[in-house]
């Protein structure tokens, strides 16, 4: 509980704040002065953040997202303690690249579980109290791997294209209800994740930028927020090629 925070500043809930983007950026929002509550399964990772940002900033909560039961007491114990929330980051995800050769059915399973499965647990927790109030912002935390298809990412692709198809189709109707939904595109971000890549990785930027990418998103009323801007534009050229093309240019990434 972080009762000495001032009751005027945003109240957010970051998911996947553990390591990466997610803890990036709940060190940035925790700097610009807002009531942050964090949420991560590893309870250490958590307890390294909260002392990073120092005493009074942010207020940990463990959660695994893949637990519905425990992403609804997560929300409710959430705002029990620090208030109706204003924004939510859902950040939470992880990735194991899956080929056509090493074809694994549990790690996609685990990939839609955890990816998509499990923001949409969130966001069945938090709509409804967004939507009752009549307002409130949620960020959703895809990528632009989800553009088009791409080897090695049979699955995290496959995710990621569901949480944008998703984002897209809910928008108009939150929108109407008071409530603003945003998608959050990265490109390649130095994560511990991406640091098992053992592909070139183009215009990769640091986790510090990419918080304050979308930090900035945050205050605006765009619905995309993609970062950074050269690997946009290469990937959204890339997904309007016609397919004869786009195989010609992601037949060369098969190693």
């Amino acid at each position: 509980m972080m009762s000495d925070r001032t009751v005027d500043m945003p109240r957010a809930w970051v998911t996947g704040a553990g390591k990466g983007i997610g803890r990036a950026l709940a060190l940035a929002l925790a700097e610009k002065g807002w009531t942050v509550a964090v949420s991560a399964r590893t309870e250490s990772d958590l307890a390294t953040l909260v002392s990073a940002a120092g005493p009074g900033r942010l207020a940990a909560y463990p959660l695994d997202i893949t637990d519905e039961a425990a992403v609804q007491d997560a929300a409710s114990r959430i705002e029990a303690d620090l208030g109706a929330l204003d924004v939510v980051v859902l950040c939470a995800g992880t990735h194991k690249p899956v080929t056509a050769k090493n074809f694994d059915t549990q790690a996609f399973r685990t990939l839609v579980e955890t990816n998509l499965m499990g923001t949409v647990h969130c966001l069945g927790a938090i709509m409804p109290r967004f939507i009752a109030r009549g307002r409130g912002r949620i960020a959703v935390v895809a990528s632009m791997v989800g553009y088009c298809g791409l080897p090695t990412a049979a699955a995290y692709g496959a995710t990621k294209a569901g949480l944008i198809n998703m984002c897209e189709a809910l928008k108009p109707e939150l929108e109407r209800q008071g409530v603003t939904l945003q998608l959050v595109a990265p490109g390649f971000v130095d994560t511990p994740l991406t640091r098992l890549n053992d592909f070139p990785m183009p215009f990769m930027v640091s986790a510090e930028t990419a918080a304050r990418a979308i930090a900035k998103g945050l205050e605006s009323r765009r619905f995309e927020i993609a970062f950074p801007r050269r690997m946009e534009v290469a990937m959204k050229i890339l997904r309007m090629l016609p397919y004869r093309a786009f195989f010609a240019v992601t037949r060369r990434m098969v190693s």
